[in-house]
């Protein structure tokens, strides 16, 4: 029996909580989990927290002056052994530092780096980012592997459930994984804010890491990137979202498995059946994209950021014909901020005209960074973290046409901000031009986890015609100043822009709505949420009078036009009692016929109580804890 033929047979069912606990319930799906692991064990050997990073790799990065002691530059001159020690010590240090304060990036130069006898296999953890400086992703070439496992917190509790905060981009990897074992081949077995973009692979690549068990895992996003040599095992991935990339085959789904403008893509299976296998939601073109920008190094040596252009109904990469459409800035027109940098000296950079790129680190600000020029970008490089003190908005975006932010992490204070993102004033849109949209790519907002915090609202978007391309909004359900009166915040994501354009959209555990849609036009490809596990009593959460719980996803009575591909909402109530929502979704029933498109509802778990009655509105069935890990779906509606 081949690979392909083996998953289709079986249905993934993963435990998604992050409590970072075995489960105890359920052994009949354990057994099944153990026994897929067990094979896919069997079947690839037969194929085949605080702390300095390490004082030596300083004297391996190359122009660290532009941009800090944490980013590292290697070039293909650097002995190799080097190399890998160098990573090897930054992934010691962080594959287990999940909520700890250092940052990296980890960034090559074009050239090639391992060779078929000698490769160059490494490990990526949290707040890690690894990215090619090469204007193609095929400038930079790794042969080798690089790798994210499961994290083994105890006896039979090797999960990737949160395997967050971490990213690859912008370089060609062939696959050589010589004396692994059953780790052969690329593996990137990451959960949500763990992007993979502009990579090309050649070669055998998984999703999951099948090697230790239950194997449990909850992502993601790939974007922008190309697979050959081998089919792509989703595995136990509940949910994954890819986005014009090129597949050479996929394995299987579990319950949201969505492909957007993707060559090769699965055929739309929704809900899962036997005669193709899913569920898959496949949309054949993407309807408006902005790839992110990326920092390169020119024929001259000096590094740049590319810019690429926006893209409408598009297929498959940007890359995949030529050179990736778009403009290039000068590193001189850039700030290049550093963690001890002020939010003032930030602004005043801003206010000048520059662009800027955030060096990794934690930043903590007493006021607002200010973005107002037109076509401003905002890089982060090793997932650089803003904080804000006194209850300011981290970060305020002008309604200005063509300004790109990408790469952030927006952690709330301790004091209660109204967001932590803002994008447009007010409902002042007119610059918005369609041509040249504002975008965010791989921003991520977090309340509590790392440190005690609050926040209202964590991403509001005024502006018309925005991109929102992978945003993972995230009040923690585990972590320091955790509870239902501690991380205290409303809403994820509230949408009050025209046309706005979302792609891998996750937003979890808010107290009211998770996502609040106010603005005409809108689209949403893909949607992943769990709702809060922490209502204290069914009183402390409704809607409103008579209505139990609060949708995960609102689309305002006033919107007549909105459009939405693979849509989960999630629910686990953990406080040992009763507590339910009465709609996962709830949208205008006078939206255009067939608007929405495969919506789903699942209970997590035999240990919670409660769940969620009704899928969208009053249409679809319970799921609850009488039908735990259950997929409830609505094809279309209305």
């Amino acid at each position: 029996m081949n690979l392909r033929t083996f998953l289709s047979q079986w249905q993934w069912k993963p435990d998604t909580r992050r409590t970072q606990r075995v489960r105890v319930d359920g052994g009949w799906l354990r057994g099944l989990s153990i026994f897929v692991t067990c094979a896919l064990v069997a079947f690839a050997c037969v194929m085949a927290t605080s702390g300095a990073a390490p004082a030596h790799a300083a004297s391996l990065a190359s122009n660290q002056s532009n941009f800090g002691s944490n980013v590292y530059i290697f070039n293909p001159s650097m002995p190799q052994s080097q190399i890998q020690a160098t990573v090897d010590a930054i992934a010691d240090q962080q594959v287990s530092n999940e909520f700890g304060t250092q940052r990296y990036a980890l960034l090559f130069e074009p050239g090639t780096y391992g060779s078929s006898t000698n490769p160059l296999n490494f490990k990526v953890g949290y707040y890690t980012t690894v990215a090619g400086l090469g204007l193609s992703p095929s400038d930079v070439v790794i042969n080798g592997s690089i790798d994210v496992y499961n994290q083994c917190l105890g006896t039979n509790n090797c999960i990737a459930l949160v395997n967050f905060w971490r990213s690859l981009s912008n370089l060609t990897i062939n696959v050589n994984t010589p004396n692994a074992g059953c780790y052969n081949g690329e593996f990137w077995a990451v959960s949500q804010a763990a992007p993979m973009r502009r990579v090309h692979i050649n070669g055998p690549v998984t999703l999951m890491d099948y090697c230790s068990g239950p194997s449990y895992a909850s992502g993601g996003f790939i974007a922008d990137s190309a697979f050959d040599g081998g089919t792509v095992i989703n595995g136990s991935q509940q949910q994954f979202m890819v986005r014009n990339s090129k597949l050479d085959g996929w394995t299987n789904g579990v319950w949201n498995q969505v492909f957007s403008g993707v060559v090769g893509a699965p055929a739309q299976c929704f809900p899962a059946q036997s005669s193709c296998g899913g569920p898959y939601t496949t949309v054949a073109a993407s309807p408006v994209t902005r790839e992110a920008p990326y920092l390169y190094e020119d024929s001259t040596g000096n590094y740049n950021v590319f810019v690429p252009s926006v893209q409408h109904n598009s297929v498959g990469t940007t890359w995949a014909d030529g050179a990736t459409p778009g403009s290039s800035l000068p590193l001189k027109k850039f700030f290049i901020a550093q963690p001890t940098d002020s939010a003032a000296t930030i602004n005043d950079a801003l206010g000048s005209g520059r662009d800027l790129i955030l060096t990794p680190g934690i930043y903590h600000l007493d006021q607002s960074l200010k973005v107002t020029r037109p076509d401003t970008v905002v890089l982060g490089l090793g997932f650089p973290t803003l904080i804000p003190e006194n209850g300011i908005v981290s970060m305020t975006v002008a309604s200005a046409k063509g300004i790109s932010i990408s790469g952030i992490i927006f952690d709330a204070g301790v004091t209660n901000s109204p967001a932590l993102l803002q994008v447009g004033d007010g409902h002042a849109r007119s610059d918005h031009d369609a041509s040249d949209p504002t975008a965010l790519q791989d921003v991520f907002f977090r309340i509590g986890g790392a440190e005690p915090g609050k926040a209202t609202n964590s991403l509001v978007v005024n502006s018309d015609n925005v991109i929102l391309d992978d945003i993972w909004a995230w009040r923690a359900d585990h972590g320091n100043g955790v509870g239902w009166t501690s991380n205290t915040a409303d809403t994820g994501v509230i949408v009050n822009g025209d046309n706005v354009t979302a792609y891998g959209l996750f937003v979890e555990h808010y107290q009211k709505y998770e996502v609040i849609w106010n603005g005409n036009g809108g689209t949403d490809v893909f949607f992943q949420n769990e709702m809060p596990y922490d209502p204290p009593a069914q009183s402390a959460w409704m809607e409103a009078p008579g209505v139990d719980g609060w949708a995960a996803f609102k689309v305002a009575d006033t919107v007549t036009s909105f459009a939405g591909y693979g849509m989960g909402s999630y629910s686990f109530f953990n406080q040992g009692v009763d507590i339910y929502a009465a709609h996962a979704f709830e949208v205008p029933a006078t939206l255009p016929a067939s608007s929405l498109h495969d919506l789903l509802t699942i209970f997590l778990s035999t240990a919670g109580s409660g769940g969620i009655q009704h899928v969208v509105n009053d249409t679809g069935g319970s799921s609850t804890s009488a039908n735990p890990d259950v997929p409830v779906t609505v094809v279309s509606y209305p």
